[in-house]
């Protein structure tokens, strides 16, 4: 076989250059002006909403986490220390000697079982009494050396009434003793905890990423529509050969 021009035997030459693309190369089109204004204003309400509904959980779960609990007032009875729709923080107690007159405690009255909350005025030792079978009546409970048993109580009174409670309270229905009072949030947690208000801090926002997923669908169908076709010339298309003598 003869030899190269140079007097040296090489390997054959080939081209493995890769079809070139005809067609301008385009940058992703800006969105419109109104575009961009909607997808901020939509983006704007899903953070807004989800904010105010984490919130609307995390604040009970807080004051749970710390041993407290957070009751919603409903009525004036306690003016001016607090009014409806003021937020109460309670600490339990786990004894009768944590109770001292002048501290405000919400408790369940006898023969109730809705939540009060007023300040204790006495504490009181009473008989404990049960019912006699024969004659129906209260009596006092004795111990077994004969002695009548006694029973811790609260009397309690709100500071905007005249008169006290007309029941003491015994111990064991107490919630708790208040800690602090967060002026117009009892309103602010009532409506977040209703139907209502899980609705106003759901569904906006829900619609809200629908819309956007919907934009971005219409988004990608304009791009693609927008984008040019690629073409490949056939003027430089190589085909590989052995270079021969």
């Amino acid at each position: 076989m003869p030899s190269w021009s140079d007097g040296r035997r090489d390997a054959p030459a080939v081209d493995r250059r890769a079809p070139r693309v005809i067609g301008r190369r385009r940058s992703r089109a800006p969105k419109p002006t109104w575009r961009r204004l909607v997808g901020v204003a939509l983006w704007t309400v899903v953070v807004v909403c989800g904010a105010a509904y984490a919130t609307s959980l995390a604040v009970p779960l807080w004051f749970q986490a710390h041993q407290q609990r957070i009751l919603i007032v409903t009525s004036g009875s306690m003016a001016p220390k607090f009014d409806a729709g003021d937020a109460v923080v309670l600490r339990a107690i786990s004894d009768e000697s944590d109770l001292k007159v002048g501290q405000i405690i919400s408790f369940w009255p006898m023969g109730s079982d809705e939540l009060v909350t007023h300040r204790i005025v006495a504490l009181r030792k009473l008989p404990d009494l049960r019912q006699d079978e024969a004659t129906g009546n209260m009596v006092p409970k004795r111990d077994a050396n004969g002695e009548p048993l006694t029973k811790s109580y609260v009397v309690t009174k709100g500071d905007a009434n005249q008169d006290a409670d007309a029941n003491a309270t015994p111990i064991g229905r107490i919630r708790g003793v208040q800690l602090a009072v967060h002026k117009g949030w009892g309103w602010v947690l009532q409506w977040a905890g209703s139907p209502q208000g899980r609705a106003v801090m759901l569904v906006p926002p829900l619609l809200a990423l629908a819309t956007l997923e919907l934009l971005a669908m219409g988004d990608a169908r304009r791009e693609r529509r927008d984008r040019p076709v690629a073409r490949t010339d056939s003027a430089d298309r190589r085909v590989d050969e052995l270079l021969l003598d």
